[in-house]
């Protein structure tokens, strides 16, 4: 088993991201860094799995949480939900560039080596947005690739009900049928995305990423529907999609998923397509500039 270790470093308002690197046995062939959705977290049903696979696999793996997710190492609950409510795209793209820098200057395992971005659900989003604005910027380094499993083809479905009654009452209450919390949506969410719907245009913004996308999505997720796979790669420059027969949402995954639990036929697919994707990015991509 891959040797792993825990980290914190400040995001977004100066609030802690929680991680954790796995380190692989040999010399490592890059990075990959692995984001959660809405209402996930690092150590959430697959994610462990992920980011072992990667370091069996040669790679250093990072799966964090956001530092507005409400997750810290205390699994059992939200233990922030104040910052919840906080949460906007803007905060988790400022924590995964975050995560990005810290690799680049050495904070976190990984300097100099080329490096990959995989975000499930929301996480995709970020992952997606992230790469968008950061294309062409030389101060930061830029992806090998970026993956993404069950991702939203854009960043806000609420109606236009929601939408009013979360811009009138300041919130919208989201339990969490997880911990039976009554989680809020803030209004800065959409307040952001109002302001600037440039920044948000998430399928504009996938047409600036250069370098490869893999697309992932379950064939009978009940969750975000397959198609947005399909409206993302229409937009991108270089995708590749990948529709996984019988995959729910998290791919046949419970949570939390044992150790010692062979992974479901969807996510073991899932798992292959993440390692020989990075593989071929990291060997094919320059490793990466920028401080």
């Amino acid at each position: 088993m891959s040797a792993i270790k825990s980290w914190t470093i400040p995001g977004a308002a100066g609030e802690l991201i929680f991680g954790n690197g796995h380190l692989p046995a040999g010399r490592p062939e890059g990075v990959v860094l692995i984001a959660h959705g809405f209402k996930g977290y690092k150590d959430y049903g697959m994610f462990p799995r992920l980011a072992r696979h990667s370091a069996e696999s040669g790679f250093i793996a990072h799966r964090f949480n956001f530092s507005h997710s409400g997750m810290t190492n205390n699994l059992e609950t939200f233990e922030r939900p104040d910052l919840f409510e906080c949460d906007t795209w803007n905060t988790q793209v400022h924590d995964f560039q975050t995560v990005i820098r810290a690799v680049a200057a050495g904070d976190l395992d990984g300097s100099g080596l080329p490096y990959v971005m995989f975000g499930h659900s929301r996480g995709g989003v970020t992952a997606l947005l992230t790469a968008g604005r950061m294309a062409g910027d030389e101060t930061i380094p830029q992806p090998s690739g970026v993956i993404t499993a069950a991702s939203p083809s854009r960043c806000s479905s609420f109606s236009e009900a929601e939408s009013r009654q979360l811009l009138s009452d300041g919130y919208l209450i989201s339990p969490s049928a997880r911990t039976g919390q009554e989680l809020r949506i803030g209004k800065a969410f959409l307040q952001e995305q109002l302001e600037d719907p440039e920044g948000h245009d998430l399928r504009a913004l996938v047409g600036k990423i250069t370098c490869p996308l893999l697309l992932v999505h379950g064939e009978v997720d009940p969750t975000v529907p397959v198609q947005c796979t399909g409206e993302i790669a229409a937009a991108a420059r270089q995708a590749k999609t990948l529709v996984i027969a019988g995959a729910d949402h998290v791919y046949n995954t419970p949570n939390p998923m044992p150790d010692t639990a062979a992974p479901s036929e969807q996510l073991q697919q899932l798992l292959d397509a993440l390692s020989d994707f990075a593989r071929r990015c990291c060997q094919s991509g320059s490793v990466p500039s920028g401080t």
